[in-house]
């Protein structure tokens, strides 16, 4: 274990369930992430635009980023658009239409984050699938202790949890969704490692690895617990990936 980060490697899909169920007694206070690859960072899509660039984007070149998402959206979302109050849901928004943001999606439920993880196309540059878990109550409090000591007036180098109540991403619902922002320009991983010390006496985060050859039956199995792109995403979409997945899984 490092600065509260644990991987567990599982030799086969067929053990996640009875890890969750049996290893990951607590699993109600995590949130859960899929990633396609084992190598992928915890950082959201305008970080990792920054970072391929070779720049660091300023807080300045964010608002702008924002301000020109709002703008550009005007006319686009219905005759009368519920408000959206925060900075936070503007950012939840874009993230749902494709936009690149300072979030990370999360969902409650290890299977859903499971599906993810597996249901991305068979290429991949690894040799195993990840699902992460992350404890929100101990991040939240280590969080509530940094803004308290911040003394600035910019945005505290917090790791904050959020669910938009805007009625424009019917998906979060079904997906049990949520969002993390991070400091910007910071990996979780590098938040965790400022804030966490090496020896940590408890697990924060658990980055759960299966094998990559697991994922016709990790997608069979997720699928016979109605876990699968119709029921994830309720729209013409979810239905139109949901049965291109149903044809390969289950064979011509």
């Amino acid at each position: 274990m490092k600065h509260g980060i644990v991987e567990v490697r599982l030799f086969d899909w067929k053990y996640f369930h009875d890890y969750i169920y049996q290893e990951l007694l607590n699993y109600r206070s995590y949130v859960f992430r899929g990633h396609r690859c084992d190598n992928w960072r915890l950082e959201s899509t305008l970080d990792r635009i920054a970072r391929t660039s070779g720049r660091l984007l300023t807080s300045k070149r964010r608002t702008e980023h924002l301000e020109a998402f709002k703008y550009a959206t005007r006319g686009r979302r219905g005759a009368h658009p519920p408000k959206l109050d925060t900075e936070n849901d503007w950012w939840a928004l874009g993230q749902h239409h494709g936009l690149a943001t300072p979030l990370l999606d999360w969902t409650t439920s290890p299977f859903v984050a499971a599906y993810f993880a597996f249901a991305a196309d068979r290429t991949t540059n690894t040799t195993r699938r990840v699902v992460w878990a992350l404890t929100q109550y101990t991040v939240q409090r280590k969080s509530q202790e940094i803004a308290k000591a911040h003394t600035g007036t910019d945005r505290p180098p917090i790791l904050e949890f959020f669910k938009p109540l805007s009625d424009e991403n019917a998906r979060l619902v079904n997906q049990g969704g949520l969002f993390s922002r991070a400091p910007d320009n910071t990996t979780i991983e590098q938040w965790m490692e400022t804030n966490f010390a090496d020896d940590s006496p408890s697990w924060i985060a658990i980055k759960i690895t299966i094998p990559n050859t697991n994922r016709s039956s990790a997608l069979k199995s997720l699928n016979r617990m109605n876990i699968n792109h119709l029921t994830l995403f309720p729209d013409l979409y979810g239905a139109s990936v949901f049965c291109n997945s149903d044809l390969e899984i289950q064979g011509y």
